[in-house]
Protein backbone atom coordinates (compact mmCIF):
# COMPACT_ATOMS: atom_id res chain seq x y z
CA UNK A 1 0.00 0.00 0.00
CA UNK A 2 3.01 2.27 -0.08
CA UNK A 3 2.45 3.37 -3.27
CA UNK A 4 -1.07 4.77 -2.49
CA UNK A 5 -0.16 6.56 0.68
CA UNK A 6 2.94 8.27 -1.19
CA UNK A 7 0.30 9.49 -4.26
CA UNK A 8 -2.23 10.82 -1.45
CA UNK A 9 0.38 12.22 0.81
CA UNK A 10 1.40 14.22 -2.97
CA UNK A 11 -2.19 14.97 -3.38
CA UNK A 12 -2.27 16.67 0.14
CA UNK A 13 0.71 18.61 -0.45
CA UNK A 14 -1.02 19.75 -3.94
CA UNK A 15 -4.53 19.62 -3.62
CA UNK A 16 -5.63 21.37 -6.79
CA UNK A 17 -6.87 20.26 -10.22
CA UNK A 18 -3.73 21.29 -12.30
CA UNK A 19 -1.74 19.16 -10.38
CA UNK A 20 -4.26 15.94 -10.30
CA UNK A 21 -4.88 16.12 -14.09
CA UNK A 22 -1.09 16.49 -14.15
CA UNK A 23 -0.77 13.35 -12.57
CA UNK A 24 -4.09 11.77 -13.53
CA UNK A 25 -2.37 8.14 -15.17
CA UNK A 26 -0.50 7.80 -11.47
CA UNK A 27 -3.75 8.07 -9.83
CA UNK A 28 -5.34 5.53 -11.62
CA UNK A 29 -2.32 3.06 -11.27
CA UNK A 30 -2.99 4.16 -7.87
CA UNK A 31 -6.87 3.62 -7.58
CA UNK A 32 -6.69 0.19 -9.46
CA UNK A 33 -3.93 -0.88 -6.55
CA UNK A 34 -6.63 0.01 -4.09
CA UNK A 35 -9.88 -1.20 -5.87
CA UNK A 36 -8.19 -4.82 -6.09
CA UNK A 37 -7.32 -5.01 -2.51
CA UNK A 38 -11.12 -3.59 -2.14
CA UNK A 39 -12.29 -6.44 -4.08
CA UNK A 40 -10.19 -8.97 -1.78
CA UNK A 41 -11.56 -7.66 1.26
CA UNK A 42 -15.14 -7.84 0.57
CA UNK A 43 -14.65 -11.48 -0.98
CA UNK A 44 -12.93 -12.20 2.21
CA UNK A 45 -15.69 -10.52 4.26
CA UNK A 46 -18.19 -12.17 2.24
CA UNK A 47 -16.64 -15.62 3.03
CA UNK A 48 -17.74 -14.95 7.07
CA UNK A 49 -20.70 -12.55 6.72
CA UNK A 50 -23.14 -13.91 4.33
CA UNK A 51 -25.45 -10.79 4.44
CA UNK A 52 -22.56 -8.81 2.34
CA UNK A 53 -22.07 -11.30 -0.36
CA UNK A 54 -22.57 -10.13 -4.06
CA UNK A 55 -21.83 -6.32 -3.18
CA UNK A 56 -19.68 -5.05 -6.08
CA UNK A 57 -16.58 -2.56 -5.60
CA UNK A 58 -19.25 0.67 -6.47
CA UNK A 59 -21.41 -0.58 -3.63
CA UNK A 60 -17.98 0.21 -0.83
CA UNK A 61 -15.74 2.87 -2.25
CA UNK A 62 -15.82 6.48 -2.95
CA UNK A 63 -15.09 9.25 -5.29
CA UNK A 64 -11.76 11.28 -4.49
CA UNK A 65 -13.60 14.22 -5.78
CA UNK A 66 -14.99 15.89 -2.79
CA UNK A 67 -18.29 17.61 -2.24
CA UNK A 68 -17.29 21.11 -1.31
CA UNK A 69 -20.88 23.42 -2.34
CA UNK A 70 -21.19 23.50 1.60
CA UNK A 71 -17.70 23.57 2.41
CA UNK A 72 -15.36 26.17 3.76
CA UNK A 73 -12.74 24.15 2.54
CA UNK A 74 -12.87 23.93 -1.57
CA UNK A 75 -10.13 21.51 -1.73
CA UNK A 76 -11.21 19.59 -4.52
CA UNK A 77 -9.99 16.14 -3.93
CA UNK A 78 -10.13 13.99 -0.71
CA UNK A 79 -6.96 12.43 0.31
CA UNK A 80 -7.87 9.26 1.68
CA UNK A 81 -9.28 5.97 0.37
CA UNK A 82 -11.78 4.03 1.99
CA UNK A 83 -13.83 0.64 1.67
CA UNK A 84 -17.06 0.57 3.72
CA UNK A 85 -18.50 -3.40 3.22
CA UNK A 86 -21.93 -3.50 5.10
CA UNK A 87 -25.28 -5.48 3.76
CA UNK A 88 -26.77 -3.23 0.81
CA UNK A 89 -23.84 -1.28 0.39
CA UNK A 90 -22.76 2.06 1.46
CA UNK A 91 -26.09 3.97 0.90
CA UNK A 92 -27.56 1.69 2.99
CA UNK A 93 -27.31 2.89 6.27
CA UNK A 94 -26.63 -0.67 7.98
CA UNK A 95 -23.66 -0.78 10.27
CA UNK A 96 -20.86 -2.65 8.48
CA UNK A 97 -16.42 -2.72 8.05
CA UNK A 98 -14.38 -0.32 6.99
CA UNK A 99 -11.16 0.72 6.17
CA UNK A 100 -9.82 4.08 5.66
CA UNK A 101 -5.89 4.85 3.80
CA UNK A 102 -4.85 7.91 4.43
CA UNK A 103 -1.56 9.83 5.83
CA UNK A 104 -3.95 12.20 8.32
CA UNK A 105 -4.74 15.30 8.47
CA UNK A 106 -7.91 14.90 6.79
CA UNK A 107 -9.98 14.57 10.14
CA UNK A 108 -8.81 11.16 10.90
CA UNK A 109 -5.04 11.76 12.92
CA UNK A 110 -3.58 8.61 12.77
CA UNK A 111 -4.24 8.38 9.40
CA UNK A 112 -4.74 5.32 8.28
CA UNK A 113 -7.53 3.19 10.31
CA UNK A 114 -10.51 0.88 10.50
CA UNK A 115 -13.59 0.55 12.14
CA UNK A 116 -17.19 -1.99 12.77
CA UNK A 117 -19.98 0.09 12.98
CA UNK A 118 -22.06 3.01 11.32
CA UNK A 119 -21.62 7.18 12.18
CA UNK A 120 -25.36 7.84 11.69
CA UNK A 121 -28.14 6.37 13.31
CA UNK A 122 -31.95 7.01 13.49
CA UNK A 123 -32.99 8.48 16.35
CA UNK A 124 -34.91 5.43 17.65
CA UNK A 125 -31.92 3.24 16.63
CA UNK A 126 -30.09 5.40 19.44
CA UNK A 127 -32.93 4.95 22.10
CA UNK A 128 -33.19 1.28 21.62
CA UNK A 129 -29.57 0.81 22.15
CA UNK A 130 -29.83 2.98 25.46
CA UNK A 131 -32.96 0.60 26.20
CA UNK A 132 -30.43 -2.69 26.15
CA UNK A 133 -27.70 -0.94 28.11
CA UNK A 134 -30.27 -0.18 30.92
CA UNK A 135 -31.38 -4.03 30.15
CA UNK A 136 -29.04 -6.01 29.52
CA UNK A 137 -25.68 -3.70 30.16
CA UNK A 138 -23.29 -6.95 29.72
CA UNK A 139 -24.09 -7.31 26.04
CA UNK A 140 -22.69 -4.24 25.09
CA UNK A 141 -19.94 -4.31 27.01
CA UNK A 142 -18.96 -7.68 25.76
CA UNK A 143 -18.64 -6.18 22.38
CA UNK A 144 -16.69 -3.18 23.70
CA UNK A 145 -14.17 -5.54 25.72
CA UNK A 146 -13.70 -7.91 22.53
CA UNK A 147 -12.96 -4.98 20.31
CA UNK A 148 -10.45 -3.15 23.13
CA UNK A 149 -8.62 -6.79 23.08
CA UNK A 150 -7.77 -6.07 19.31
CA UNK A 151 -7.45 -2.44 20.14
CA UNK A 152 -10.46 -0.53 19.32
CA UNK A 153 -11.89 1.92 21.06
CA UNK A 154 -15.07 3.37 20.77
CA UNK A 155 -15.97 6.58 18.85
CA UNK A 156 -16.86 9.42 21.07
CA UNK A 157 -17.76 12.04 18.65
CA UNK A 158 -20.21 14.41 19.15
CA UNK A 159 -21.39 12.04 22.41
CA UNK A 160 -23.73 13.90 24.89
CA UNK A 161 -21.80 15.57 27.37
CA UNK A 162 -24.57 14.75 30.00
CA UNK A 163 -25.99 11.63 30.62
CA UNK A 164 -30.08 11.55 30.02
CA UNK A 165 -31.72 11.47 33.52
CA UNK A 166 -33.73 8.53 32.70
CA UNK A 167 -30.40 6.57 32.14
CA UNK A 168 -28.64 7.61 34.88
CA UNK A 169 -29.08 4.65 36.75
CA UNK A 170 -27.51 2.72 34.33
CA UNK A 171 -24.05 0.80 35.11
CA UNK A 172 -22.25 2.55 31.89
CA UNK A 173 -22.89 6.24 31.45
CA UNK A 174 -20.58 6.83 29.09
CA UNK A 175 -21.86 4.23 26.82
CA UNK A 176 -25.43 6.23 27.17
CA UNK A 177 -23.97 9.28 26.29
CA UNK A 178 -22.97 7.60 22.35
CA UNK A 179 -25.08 8.84 19.41
CA UNK A 180 -22.56 6.79 17.64
CA UNK A 181 -21.87 3.39 18.10
CA UNK A 182 -18.70 2.67 15.78
CA UNK A 183 -15.48 0.92 17.91
CA UNK A 184 -12.32 2.25 16.09
CA UNK A 185 -8.67 1.27 15.59
CA UNK A 186 -5.45 3.25 14.06
CA UNK A 187 -3.27 1.44 11.98
CA UNK A 188 0.21 2.35 12.08
CA UNK A 189 1.74 2.82 8.09
CA UNK A 190 4.08 -0.27 8.81
CA UNK A 191 0.75 -2.21 9.54
CA UNK A 192 -0.44 -1.01 6.06
CA UNK A 193 2.84 -1.90 4.11
CA UNK A 194 2.91 -5.23 3.56
CA UNK A 195 -0.50 -5.77 1.19
CA UNK A 196 -1.18 -9.73 2.04
CA UNK A 197 -0.41 -9.16 5.75
CA UNK A 198 -2.74 -5.92 6.16
CA UNK A 199 -5.38 -8.13 4.31
CA UNK A 200 -5.32 -11.39 6.44
CA UNK A 201 -5.57 -8.97 9.84
CA UNK A 202 -7.82 -6.85 8.95
CA UNK A 203 -10.12 -10.32 8.12
CA UNK A 204 -9.14 -11.40 11.10
CA UNK A 205 -10.18 -8.25 13.31
CA UNK A 206 -13.74 -7.71 11.40
CA UNK A 207 -14.62 -11.55 11.65
CA UNK A 208 -13.71 -11.00 15.23
CA UNK A 209 -16.12 -7.82 15.65
CA UNK A 210 -18.73 -9.21 13.55
CA UNK A 211 -21.33 -9.91 16.69
CA UNK A 212 -20.94 -6.10 17.38
CA UNK A 213 -22.43 -5.53 13.66
CA UNK A 214 -24.81 -7.94 13.83
CA UNK A 215 -26.19 -6.37 16.68
CA UNK A 216 -26.67 -2.78 15.29
CA UNK A 217 -28.11 -4.70 12.14
CA UNK A 218 -31.03 -6.28 14.06
CA UNK A 219 -31.47 -3.00 15.60
CA UNK A 220 -31.61 -1.27 12.35
CA UNK A 221 -33.89 -3.32 10.43
CA UNK A 222 -36.61 -3.47 13.83
CA UNK A 223 -36.56 0.02 13.68
CA UNK A 224 -37.14 0.26 9.11
CA UNK A 225 -39.59 -2.67 9.87
CA UNK A 226 -41.43 -0.16 12.70
CA UNK A 227 -40.82 2.61 10.41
Amino acid sequence: MKKVVDFLRELQQNNCSEWFHAHKAEYETVKSYFSEFALQLIAGVGAFDESVRGLELKDCTYRINRDIRFSADKSPYKTHMGVFIAPGGKKSGKAGYYFHLSVGGDGYPDGCMLAVGHYCYDKKVVEIVREDLMDEPEKFENYVQTGAQDGFVLDYDGALKKVPKEFAECEHPDYIRLKTYCLMRPLSLKEVSDRDALLAQLLHLFERNKPFIDYLNQVIEYVGEEN
